[in-house]
């Protein structure tokens, strides 16, 4: 098991004009209109690549807590062979995969679903949303911050 090099309450008081920048800029595809639900969706997926753990787990309960299906969080990582995922959410998963990996950058293929599902303005958004928590994911993997616990419920 890896041991944190730092965590997420460091960097806020580290440096808190880069945290506070970085975070302006991870609110303005849901300020733009994008659906939140989807957001999370995509960010669980980049960060499962990028193999962030405190990310996951930070947007796997933000998703619960948004009321995103237990079915679709366990499913993102196979999100091609699940049934749950809309059009728009399997054109919004192809997007953030080819942006995350940049193995061959965005195919014709994966920019026309997207654009078919997406008006210019919204992949914009959806761009930077992709970005932004790739980001993240680079401080969160560089200091091995460590995940939420998750809260405990009360005993009904």
């Amino acid at each position: 098991m890896s041991h944190a090099r730092s965590e997420y309450t460091a960097f806020r008081s580290q440096a808190p004009e880069l945290y506070d920048a970085i975070l302006k800029v991870s609110q303005q595809a849901a300020k733009a209109g994008l659906d939140k639900q989807l957001l999370e969706l995509v960010k669980i997926r980049a960060s499962q690549i990028n193999g962030c753990a405190f990310c996951v787990q930070h947007h796997v309960l933000l998703a619960e807590k948004l009321g995103v299906s237990a079915d679709k969080i366990n499913l993102v990582v196979v999100w091609r062979e699940a049934p749950q995922f809309s059009a728009r959410e399997r054109a919004a998963l192809a997007f953030t995969e080819a942006l995350t990996t940049l193995q061959g950058g965005v195919s014709d293929e994966v920019y026309a679903q997207a654009r078919a599902e997406f008006s210019e303005t919204e992949l914009v958004f959806l761009t930077s949303a992709i970005g932004v928590i790739n980001l993240w994911n680079r401080y969160g993997v560089a200091f091995r911050w460590t995940p939420a616990e998750r809260p405990v419920r009360a005993a009904s």
